[in-house]
């Protein structure tokens, strides 16, 4: 059995990272989709690729399925989610030891969002609250997990203000996460001050960035507001210049997003973590503007 390397190990390298998020289909032509846009990409190499996940049934087995495919068929190093939505601890548990069964070491710990309709999260009976609880849960049982948590450089949308935000945030770093990946954001500043904010509370864990490139006017502004992300007036008015122009739209994305990447790269962020909403051909011209020439020795 091959053992993942931490993404610990790859983000002390001092090289820029490349990472990809996925999500798992809901019918086959999505899982098509999804196998499609992963040969696109397979070329680029990107250091390692997440795969959300959803509570119960069908949508926890296909998130094991295609962690498992793109681990084994693409050969990459797979950081799968899981959340503590619809499980009991020992559900829970039993997730994390099939993965570390296989060899997977790496996993995204969040606490997952309230049921559709609801603003109130409830956990399941013997289930777990918070993404902290998580993290201390998996932490004590298999502490050789590299675990990623989730940040908000603009605040959780559940938070009142940024500070408890910021005391959320050292709970979960306290339980015993190993990194951190940013919700999505538009606007540098918002990254490099919550970067400043999280130094200053002794938070020194990597942060990795988290850009969504634009494909359209109206799904920036659906995300936004759900993930708590503002939206530039820039942005916004150049999207909606080029709103019945697929192509040019997600050019317009792709452009803003490249922005973004070269001054965070620029201003020592550890890497770019793309949602790319299992389309390849935004990541594919982002990934050919970073300048990795040391990437390819770093695949084990």
């Amino acid at each position: 059995m091959n053992t993942d390397r931490p993404i610990t190990e790859l983000l002390s390298s001092g090289r820029s990272l490349l990472s990809v998020e996925f999500f798992p289909p809901k019918t086959e032509a999505g899982g098509v989709q999804l196998l499609e846009a992963a040969e696109a990409l397979k070329p680029y190499r990107p250091d390692f690729v997440s795969i959300t996940y959803g509570a119960g049934g069908s949508t926890r087995e296909r998130t094991f399925r295609y962690a498992k495919i793109l681990r084994e068929q693409f050969g990459w190093l797979v950081m799968p989610h899981l959340t503590c939505v619809g499980s009991t601890r020992d559900e829970l548990l039993e997730i994390v030891a099939g993965y570390h069964a296989d060899g997977i070491r790496n996993i995204m710990a969040l606490r997952g969002d309230p049921p559709k309709g609801t603003d109130t999260f409830v956990p399941s009976p013997d289930g777990l609250r918070y993404a902290s609880d998580l993290i201390a849960l998996i932490r004590e049982n298999f502490p050789d997990m590299c675990l990623g948590a989730g940040a908000y450089p603009e605040k959780h949308p559940e938070s009142a203000t940024m500070e408890q935000d910021l005391i959320h945030l050292r709970t979960k770093v306290d339980a015993g996460a190993s990194f951190l990946t940013t919700q999505l954001f538009f606007d540098n500043e918002h990254y490099f001050r919550f970067l400043h904010a999280c130094r200053s509370r002794e938070i020194h864990l990597p942060v990795l960035p988290g850009l969504l490139p634009a494909l359209s006017l109206s799904q920036v502004q659906r995300f936004g507001p759900m993930c708590g992300s503002s939206l530039p007036r820039a942005l916004v008015e150049q999207l909606h210049v080029v709103d019945e122009h697929p192509r040019a739209a997600e050019a317009v994305g792709v452009t803003w997003a490249y922005h973004q990447i070269r001054e965070l790269l620029r201003h020592g962020a550890p890497g770019i973590h793309l949602y790319i909403l299992n389309r390849s051909s935004a990541a594919i011209t982002l990934a050919r503007s970073l300048e990795r020439n040391d990437h390819s020795s770093n695949h084990a």
